[in-house]
């Protein structure tokens, strides 16, 4: 199986969830993780799974997250199964009722991530996923790590 997990980072944090993601699958798969800003176009041919991970920017992907995806050719993503996830700041955690208001509106994210991997051909293989970071810098909490590895465990069983 040729999978990729593509992520952007901006503190560091969605960059460890990507590696332990990637750890896991690379265990007896061709495998590889990249920075959105460093994947090569030939690294996308012949997928049999594509992971993208996005830090929840504004209530959404970053910038270059959706411009890799908007660059994704659909006809090379029409056998490909997909995945998503974001590192955020878990809801319980966000004191201003505002900022509440406003993530039940826009929400995080992984599940535009998806929607845009769909839109491009990919199968969906798994719900959007979201790792759960201490403050808007991070670190990540406690667990989050192990946690990402059984989500990509669960994707590996998914896939084969």
């Amino acid at each position: 199986m040729k999978a990729l997990v593509i992520y952007d980072s901006v503190f560091g944090n969605t960059k460890e969830v990507a590696d332990a993601i990637g750890d896991v699958l690379k265990d007896d798969n061709e495998s590889c993780t990249f920075s959105v800003n460093e994947i090569e176009p030939d690294k996308l041919q012949d997928l049999d799974l594509l992971i993208v991970g996005s830090p929840t920017r504004k209530f959404s992907p970053t910038p270059a997250t959706k411009q890799f995806i908007s660059n994704l050719e659909r006809k090379n993503m029409r056998s490909v199964q997909i995945a998503a996830f974001d590192t955020r700041v878990d809801e319980d955690d966000i004191n201003s009722s505002f900022l509440r208001f406003m993530l039940k509106a826009f929400g995080y994210a992984a599940k535009p991530l998806a929607k845009s991997l769909k839109r491009k051909g990919g199968t969906e293989v798994v719900q959007p996923e979201g790792f759960f970071v201490n403050d808007t810098e991070g670190p990540l909490k406690e667990g989050e790590l192990e946690r990402a590895a059984e989500w990509a465990k669960h994707i590996k069983e998914k896939v084969k």
